[in-house]
Order: structure tokens, then sequence, then C-alpha cells
């Protein structure tokens, strides 16, 4: 016996079927919206991560050098993969650019709930768009595929923030502090203990008073205060694109998801200003359910030309935990629409029905196995077909079949070659005449 790797799942048909559904319900959403869908290669240079987060980031990945002596690493998120992909044909493309895909990332970390080594997303994008109403979009992208999946306003809500407010604040201390190093802090805020939360601003660079006037500001989350405190045109404007974001949020249908909070910060580096996470209201899941927002400069420093980004990433560990906390997550099993048994020598007559049924967009299974009666009739009870269509020897001299309703119980004749005839999706009911 093999065991699974640590950190990598199975996903049997009961639980893929639900997976499915969910997948289904988010890229459906997407296409409403208009965004193309992409697919995007396992496997990238680890530069595009190791020349922006320095060396020490292959710890976290799955990096290898390959045979043709390539350094090389299983990619760990999408965004710099499809930057890579929008400087390869920039100018080719239309404006705004509206890409989304659902794939697998591999990461090497600690294994918790929620946070597996193998995880999946489905990652959606807007590039070439710096109006308040690309972020907006991706916002009501988020609320919709939500709700579509029964999720309401009482089960989520989007913290939404503002990289450049934090950073504005922070460059009003007089004190030589690092700007990125503070906004991490800030970002693992509510993961630690405050007098953590507070050492690492410290570490930052500001002063014990300093870094307790930021918490007390941060957490407060009232905007006229924020740019009475730092009032530079970074913050001013910065809160003034907030605002119409959250304007636009509105007229889109997404602003009752929203509330502010600068602690929102998200860690990555590449974030340029609007950010949010998606939260269980009730905070029984523990951590963000997945997380977006804006990255200007991402294109540019993959060699392209100026692009403003912006997206979000809802991730497929996560997502279930508020689903099933919601009480919306789909059920766990396989349905099938009809069961053909055969009795006897009756493959021709098993398999035409079958076919016919299967034409008509029916999920069908039949016997491929050479079982009893008794066998047959018990597989197609485990695997909840609505109805068993019976092709026995007998009927079949009388030119009839049996249908078999599988949850009453209820059975009938009906002649075999009006089977399935002209009807789209045949119970027992279209021939109980």
């Amino acid at each position: 016996m093999y065991d699974r790797i640590k950190g990598f799942r199975d996903f049997y048909p009961g639980e893929m079927a639900a997976r499915r559904a969910t997948i289904d319900g988010l890229e459906d959403t997407a296409r409403h919206y208009g965004f193309r869908e992409i697919a995007t290669p396992a496997v990238e240079r680890a530069a595009m991560w190791t020349d922006k987060s320095g060396d020490e980031i292959v710890d976290e990945l799955y990096a290898f050098e390959d045979q043709g002596g390539r350094h090389v690493t299983l990619t760990p998120e999408l965004t710099p993969t499809v930057a890579r992909m929008v400087v390869a044909k920039q100018q080719a493309l239309s404006k705004p650019i509206k890409w989304f895909s659902t794939r697998p990332f591999w990461r090497y970390e600690q294994v918790q709930q929620g946070r597996q080594r193998e995880f999946y997303q489905t990652n959606v994008d807007i590039f070439g768009s710096a109006e308040p109403e690309a972020d907006a979009e991706i916002l009501a992208w988020a609320a919709d595929a939500l709700t579509g999946l029964g999720l309401t306003g009482e089960h989520f809500e989007f913290r939404i923030s503002h990289r450049d407010i934090l950073g504005g604040v922070l460059e009003t201390f007089d004190t030589d502090v690092d700007t990125e190093a503070a906004i991490r802090a800030v970002d693992k805020s509510d993961k630690i203990e405050r007098a953590e939360y507070h050492d690492l601003l410290v570490s930052a660079g500001l002063s014990a008073d300093q870094a307790g006037q930021f918490d007390d500001l941060v957490a407060g989350g009232d905007l006229e205060e924020v740019v009475d405190f730092a009032d530079t045109e970074t913050v001013t404007d910065a809160v003034e694109n907030l605002q119409n974001v959250l304007a636009a949020a509105e007229d889109f249908g997404a602003r009752e998801y929203c509330t502010i909070s600068l602690e929102t910060a998200r860690g990555l580096d590449y974030y340029t200003g609007v950010v949010f996470e998606c939260f269980d209201s009730t905070g029984e899941v523990s951590r963000s359910v997945f997380g977006g927002g804006r990255y200007d400069d991402l294109i540019e420093s993959f060699g392209g030309q100026p692009t403003p980004a912006v997206g979000v990433a809802p991730g497929h560990a996560t997502l279930p935990l508020l689903m099933q906390r919601a009480g919306v997550w789909p059920d766990e099993e396989v349905s099938t629409d009809y069961y053909v048994l055969q009795i006897g020598d009756t493959r021709p007559t098993a398999a035409r029905i079958t076919r016919d049924l299967r034409e008509r967009g029916h999920v069908v299974e039949t016997d491929v196995s050479g079982r009893s009666f008794g066998a047959q009739l018990n597989y197609a009870d485990s695997i909840h077909a609505e109805t068993t269509v019976i092709v026995g020897e007998q009927d079949l001299e009388n030119d009839e079949v049996t249908l078999k309703d599988m949850v009453s119980g209820d059975q009938i004749q009906v002649p075999v070659d009006t089977f399935p005839g002209d009807h789209d999706r045949p119970t027992l009911e279209d021939f109980d005449a």
C-alpha cells in the first residue's frame, strides 16, 4: 500500500460532484460577466518568484531542476503567469482583458484547516482598466457567484480597504518606517496577539507610542479621521478612490456585502490599491475565505507596458468550509437518471434504449459486468438511479420493457417500440394511462 502524500487530497465521486457543482457555479457567473476562460501551465521558471521575492522563497515552492537544467517550480499562484501571458501578446489583446480559470497550485507550507499543499482556485482578473468600475465589477462578480451558490449577506462579508491609506498614514510618522513590513504586520493582525502585532510594528520602524496610535487609527476604520490625521495627497486620493469603488459597487449590487476595514491589507507586495477579503460573517471559519485587489504595477514589472489590473481568487479549500457552515454545500452523492437493467440475451435492445436516453442528455448506466437481476437492482439503488428500465427476455417476447420508479417502487410495462419515443424524460406517468 502507498500512502497519500501529506497536503494532497483525493476526491471520491460524491465529494467531487459537490466540488464540480461549486466550480461550475463560479465559472458560469464569470461567463455571464464576459470573462473568458484560459488555461495555464503547471510548471514555470522559478525566477518568476525568486526575482521578486528573493531566493528564500524557494523553501515555500515545489521547485526543482528539470532534465534540461532549468530551475523550475510547480506554480504557487496564477498572477505572475497571467502577467507573463498579457506581456507576451499585449498589443494584440483587446482591452479590458477579462480572464478566468480554475486550476491547482502548489506551495510547500504547513497543512492546516483550509490550507493544503496542493489547492485549487478560481481566478478572475481584469487587465487594462484603472477605473473604479473595474474593482466594483470584481466585487459584484464575487457577490453574485456566492449568492448563486446559495449564500446570503448573513453568511459572508467583504472587508475592503486601500493599500495607499495604510502606506500614506505610515509615511506621516517622523521616522524611517519599512512600509511593506508594517503592512505585512497589519495583514497578520487578526491572527496574532496584540502584543506580538505591536512588536512587529516596532520592528518595522515605529516607536511604541506610534505603534499604538497607528493601531487605534487603523482599527477605528473612520476615513474622515484618517484624512484628518494624514492630510496628504496620497491618503486623500486613496480614500476618494475607495469611496468611488464603493459607490460603483452600490450600483452594481455589491455594496451591501462590503465593510470598510483598514486592517485588511493583503500580505503580497504587488498589491497597489483597493484590496478586499471575504470572511464568514459568524467567524466560525476562522480565516479569510478568499481575497483580491488591485495590482497595477505587475505587468510593467514583467516587461510589459503599464497596465492596471484587478482580480480575485476564491479557493476551493476554504469556500466549502463557508458553504458547509451555511448549509448550502451540495449533496455529496452521485445521481443517475436511468439504469437499463438486462436479463438474459437482451443486449441489443438494452443498448439501443441506453443510446436513445443518452442522446436526450440524461445520465444513463447499464450492466457491463454480467451481474444477476438482484445485483443489478442493488447497483441501480446504490447510484441513486431515479428510474430503472428492465429489459428482460420474457418482456421482449411481449414487445415490452418494464419501467420501475426507484423511489416509490412502482413499475409498469410499456411497449418497447415506443420507448423512449417522443418523451424527453420518460417516467411512469407518461405511460400510465
